[in-house]
C-alpha cells in the first residue's frame, strides 16, 4: 500500500516571518521615538539647576543642578544662579564638576544616536541597531555615574548655606531632592531598556530574514530538485530539507524490464508475466 504523499512547501512559513518582519519593524519605529523622548529628558536634566532644593525646614533659599547653584539675593525677590560650562572653576565642587562631565557625555551620545538612525537608508537595519544599542548602553552608563557622583558634592560650602551645616557627602541635611535628579534616575532606566530592546531587534532582524538572503542562494537553486530519494524517507525528513512535493516515477533504462506484450510461453520457462513484472517495479520519489 503506497504512503499518502502531502505537498510539503514552505509558503506558511515565508507569511509568518514576513509578519513578524512588520511587528519588529513597528516595535522598532517605536524605539525611534523614545530614543528621541529620552534624549528630551537627558537635555532637560543636563541644563536645569533642580536636582537638590530647599524646604520649609532649611536655612536658606535656593536650589542646586549639575553645575549651577542659584540662591535668592539679599531682596528676597531675585534668584542669583553661579557657574558656567565654559568655566568649570565656577562650579561649586569637584564632585559637581564630574556629575557634568559624565551627564554631558551622555548628552553627546545620544544625540549621536539619533544622528546614526539616518544609516537606515544605506546599511542594514541588524548593524544599525547594534551601533545605537552600543551607543545607548554608554550613555546609560554615563548618566548612572554622573548621579551616583552628584550627591558627594553635598558638602561644599555653598551647599550647606541653603541646607544646614548637617548637610553632608550623600546627606541632603535641611534640603531636599527635586524633580530633576528623579528625572534623571528615570531615564536611567529608560536608557537601558532601549539599549536593551536595540540589541534584541538588532538580533531579530537577522533571525526572520528568509534562508536565501543570508546563504546567498537564490530561491530557484533552492528549490531545484538534484537527485531521487527512496520512498523508504519519511514525510518530515523531507519538511525538514525543505524538498518539493515527491512524484512518483517508473526506473529509467531498467534492462530486466520486457516489452508489455511479452507472455508466458512454454519455450521460454523463464520469462515473466505482466503480474509478477508489475510487483517487481520500485517507486521512486522525485
Amino acid at each position: 500500500m503506497q504512503p499518502k504523499l502531502e505537498y510539503v512547501t514552505d509558503t506558511e512559513q515565508d507569511a509568518y516571518r514576513l509578519q513578524q518582519l512588520k511587528n519588529s519593524k513597528a516595535v522598532g519605529v517605536l524605539w525611534g521615538v523614545f530614543t528621541v523622548c529620552y534624549a528630551i529628558i537627558n537635555v532637560v536634566t543636563f541644563v536645569q539647576p533642580h536636582w537638590l532644593g530647599d524646604t520649609q525646614q532649611s536655612q536658606g533659599t535656593g536650589h542646586f543642578g549639575l553645575w549651577q547653584a542659584c540662591r535668592l539675593v539679599q531682596d528676597g525677590q531675585d534668584v542669583f544662579c553661579e557657574g558656567r560650562l565654559d568655566d568649570f572653576n565656577s562650579i561649586a565642587s569637584s564632585a559637581f564638576r564630574a556629575a557634568t562631565v559624565f551627564v554631558g557625555l551622555s548628552v553627546i551620545t545620544i544625540m549621536l544616536c539619533i544622528s546614526c538612525m539616518i544609516l537606515f537608508f544605506f546599511f542594514s537595519s541588524s548593524t544599525v541597531f547594534h551601533i545605537c544599542g552600543w551607543m545607548q548602553l554608554f550613555c546609560s552608563i554615563c548618566m548612572l555615574v554622573g548621579v551616583l557622583t552628584f550627591p558627594a558634592g553635598w558638602d561644599s560650602e555653598v551647599v550647606r548655606e541653603v541646607c544646614g551645616p548637617k548637610a553632608t557627602d550623600f546627606n541632603p541635611g535641611q534640603c531636599d531632592l527635586r524633580w530633576a535628579y528623579i528625572l534623571a534616575i528615570i531615564g536611567v532606566c529608560d536608557c537601558t531598556v532601549l539599549a536593551i530592546l536595540a540589541f534584541v531587534l538588532g538580533s531579530r532582524y537577522v533571525r526572520l530574514l528568509p534562508d536565501q538572503y543570508i546563504s546567498g542562494n537564490s530561491p530557484k537553486q533552492r528549490d531545484t530538485p538534484t537527485n531521487y530519494i527512496s520512498d523508504r524517507h519519511s514525510l518530515t525528513s523531507r519538511k525538514s530539507n525543505n524538498l518539493e512535493p515527491p512524484m512518483l516515477v517508473h526506473p529509467i533504462g531498467d534492462p530486466e524490464r520486457f516489452s508489455e506484450y511479452s507472455h508466458r510461453s512454454g519455450r521460454s520457462k523463464s520469462s515473466w508475466s505482466r503480474d509478477d513484472f508489475e510487483s517487481s517495479i520500485n517507486n521512486y520519489q522525485l
